[in-house]
């Protein structure tokens, strides 16, 4: 087991690491949308928060020499399912050909209040 971190994503916000290496997998933690720059969460505009946290999860795979097309499943965490339209957009943006197992859970509250956080599960190739 190995723990992956990399300044290109927000630091963990508790105690629990960015992502974890276990044989061929590579289990990410929830991101949410943290400007990893200015450490502080971007607009509270769907999609602009939606497209950070994607983002977030492009930076730790990439810290590990992988791409968004080796992500296996994803689990969406929103603070309102009418949004889910406008999230599944930007969200098809980043999966273009590739699309990964999916769960979407509307919630009551997220970290800093937050829109919307993906946790993923990636296979290394």
């Amino acid at each position: 087991m190995e723990f992956i971190t990399t300044k290109k994503a927000p630091e963990a916000i508790g105690p629990y690491s960015q992502a974890v290496k276990v044989n061929n997998m590579l289990y990410l933690s929830g991101q949410i949308p943290i400007n990893p720059e200015t450490g502080q969460v971007v607009e509270n505009d769907i999609v602009l928060q939606t497209r950070q946290v994607l983002q977030n999860i492009e930076a730790i795979l990439h810290e590990e020499n992988l791409s968004i097309d080796q992500v296996v499943k994803t689990t969406i965490f929103i603070k309102d399912m009418a949004q889910f339209p406008i999230i599944n957009e930007e969200y098809s943006s980043f999966f273009k050909d590739h699309k990964p197992a999916r769960s979407t859970v509307e919630v009551s509250r997220l970290p800093k209040d937050v829109l919307i956080e993906i946790e993923s599960i990636a296979v290394l190739s």
